[in-house]
């Protein structure tokens, strides 16, 4: 063994597992064909590319690829909803693709599927699989992280695809990781990270001391290195030029967010006005009784002639809404596919003017940039609001983007707890695209040197 062999051995870095593809399609642009390429050719690999950057023909070609080079099926696992996107997608693009829930065609076929059906697969039967809005699987200890990253484990070809890989903290990045045959999320933890406890279990760490990400850091020689791991399976971007092309039809129509405080005629029982929700319970409390007054801003907010799409969190905010917008159709989890799927088709070919719904049914994954008006409740969850802001302030809108935030004068440690989150999560994607792109270029730059440095002991 060579001393340069040695070294990679213990390094935690692995090669190239995939292959060369065929000629990729002209519809990609030149990017999309470079990360599509990468992907292929490594096998396994996370594509964390924002909204907009088609992220869906990718996938798609990925698929066909992977398809004619193992001779099996590839199964696309996507959000609700979202399936039938996808086979609209591939039809506009020359590519067979099918619904499946569980039956498996005899010749190979790209077939496509919910994440909550995945159940019904037998992973033999694939050469591959897609995860779109993969962040889905990254919450800690959840069902759907553990069953999507087991049924991935033997299969030789596995993409990752989402706009926010890890919204709260780099730590995130270790559940695509785990899926991918990389680092486990606990070894990930304990290379590169240390923490307050002194223990390995990210279990532990995250219920007792408040979030893991404010207890998980960089252990002082290891954050150069995270980054070049990192970056040795996966690709992240926000738009072309970071990742060297130009970004001429990728520039975002400006944004517009606009807050709406609504300050409520009658306080709680023995208060002589209104003070902010300081805990869960009492912001469930302050969410419930406001929800006429917010439901009416929303609908004076929507009353245009625009397309428009209002987000809501609870069952009677959905109801209220569909009652005070008079030309609205509201998408609920009750409602079948089916319903869904037509609802969805109707809004965006402009048949139904205002779209109510909640951002854990369709906030992942869909096209509406015909609208540019969005219309949302104060939330924590910031990847939730992302999410659904960027359904219509994507590349391909024309217009400039408006967003109205509801939020009660109770509500306001909602509001800014989110904003807060937003800012955090801005400056930690800018990080880690200038941190890959710095990894990726040492890495170019050790390859035109393939002659190690022998110590002079040896």
């Amino acid at each position: 063994m060579s001393y340069s062999e040695f070294l990679q051995q213990k390094t935690q870095y692995r090669g190239m597992s995939g292959f060369d593809p065929d000629d990729l399609p002209p519809f990609l642009f030149p990017f999309q064909k470079d990360l599509t390429r990468w992907a292929l050719m490594k096998g396994r690999a996370a594509i964390f590319a924002d909204t907009g950057l088609g992220k869906t023909p990718m996938q798609l070609v990925w698929a066909n690829q992977v398809m004619r080079h193992t001779n099996k099926s590839v199964l696309i696992l996507t959000p609700l909803a979202v399936a039938a996107q996808t086979i609209r997608e591939a039809a506009k693009f020359g590519i067979e693709a099918q619904r499946s829930s569980g039956t498996i065609p005899i010749n190979p076929h790209i077939l496509v599927a919910n994440y909550e059906r995945l159940h019904h697969f037998n992973p033999d039967d694939f050469g591959g699989v897609v995860c779109d809005e993969s962040s889905a699987i990254k919450a800690f200890d959840g069902k759907r992280r553990a069953m999507v990253t087991e049924f991935m484990r033997t299969l030789p070809y596995r993409s990752l695809w989402t706009a926010t890989a890890a919204p709260n903290d780099y730590i995130e990045l270790g559940t695509s990781s785990e899926a991918l045959g990389e680092l486990g999320q606990v070894d990930m933890l304990n290379r590169f990270f240390r923490n307050n406890q002194n223990t390995s279990s990210l279990k532990i760490a995250w219920r007792t001391q408040g979030g893991a990400q404010n207890k998980w850091r960089f252990k002082g020689h290891a954050e150069d290195a995270f980054w070049r791991w990192v970056c040795s399976w996966a690709r992240a971007l926000r738009k072309p030029s970071d990742y060297g092309y130009d970004d001429d039809g990728f520039i975002l129509p400006p944004l517009t967010e606009r807050e709406h405080i609504i300050d409520v005629a009658e306080p709680l029982p023995g208060m002589l006005f209104t003070l902010a929700a300081q805990n869960f319970y009492e912001e469930r409390i302050e969410r419930r009784r406001t929800i006429r007054e917010r439901c009416e801003m929303a609908a004076n907010l929507a009353n245009t002639k625009n397309s428009v799409v209002v987000w809501c969190h609870l069952n009677d905010e959905g109801n209220l809404l569909e009652k005070l917008i008079p030309d609205s159709v509201q998408v609920s989890g009750a409602d079948s596919e089916e319903k869904k799927e037509a609802v969805y088709i109707g809004f965006t070919d402009g048949s139904i003017r205002v779209l109510i719904i909640k951002p854990k049914i369709g906030a992942w994954g869909m096209n509406w940039q015909h609208c540019n008006h969005v219309i949302t409740f104060a939330s924590h969850s910031y990847e939730q609001y992302y999410q659904a802001v960027r359904r219509c302030w994507r590349f391909g809108q024309k217009k400039e983007v408006v967003v109205d935030l509801i939020a009660s004068e109770g509500e306001k440690n909602i509001k800014n707890n989110m904003r807060r989150k937003a800012e955090a999560a801005d400056r930690m994607f800018s990080r880690l695209v200038a941190h890959m792109n710095d990894a990726i270029k040492i890495d170019s730059d050790r390859n035109f040197n393939t002659q190690e440095k022998i110590p002079a002991w040896l």
